[in-house]
């Protein structure tokens, strides 16, 4: 095993959680999340209840690396690869249209996807060493209507009770400031979601 903030029992700890059907949630350096297996339709919904969250609204894709994304999109057209190389790790979710491999459970019913390789170790590590597929289906910690989470205290304080597990953060502090999110289409066109940490023209 590569080194690792946590210990060999602890990461073994999250990953029974994960694949039992639990929720968990952890820092990343935007905001704190909660996430899933992307594949566990029951834990999915649970992050859907416990944030009070419209179903139209999709939870997206958090991984570990770039190579982990082409199995789940239909392709990454060449602006999506330079936005990538450029902001990732970082704050930019990109949309993609999706693979089959993406249950619809997690776009709410669309066919596009968002991902993005957050730049914390902590979420790095839970990915890396805890789900087989280097992926979990996440959102924010937040509840619905409230402003995002950006410190342990806040999301035991609002979701600690309902989560399965919640990570420390080992002292290592999230931004608190939301990534951009932007579409690419299969012809490199750009559309603009949500402008957050990253500015993209």
């Amino acid at each position: 095993m590569n080194r690792t903030l946590f210990s060999r029992d602890e990461l073994n700890h999250i990953k029974a959680i994960l694949n039992n059907g639990g929720v968990i949630a952890f820092p990343t350096d935007t905001v704190w999340g909660v996430g899933c297996l992307v594949n566990n339709e029951g834990a999915v919904n649970k992050i859907y209840e416990i944030k009070g969250r419209d179903r139209s609204k999709p939870l997206i894709i958090l991984s570990d690396d770039i190579k982990y994304l082409p199995p789940l999109v239909k392709n990454i057209p060449s602006k999506a690869k330079e936005l990538i190389s450029e902001y990732m790790p970082g704050a930019l979710t990109v949309v993609l249209d999706k693979s089959e491999k993406i249950p619809y459970t997690i776009t709410s019913q669309m066919d596009t996807i968002g991902f993005r390789i957050p730049n914390h170790p902590v979420i790095i590590d839970i990915l890396k060493f805890c789900t087989d597929d280097h992926v979990l289906a996440t959102t924010s910690a937040n509840l619905s209507g409230e402003g995002a989470y950006s410190s342990r205290d806040e999301v035991v304080a609002s979701v600690g009770n309902k989560v399965d597990y919640v990570a420390s953060d080992f002292n290592i502090p999230s931004e608190g400031k939301e990534s951009t999110v932007l579409y690419v289409s299969s012809d490199n066109k750009i559309k603009i979601y949500r402008q957050g940490a990253v500015l993209v023209e």
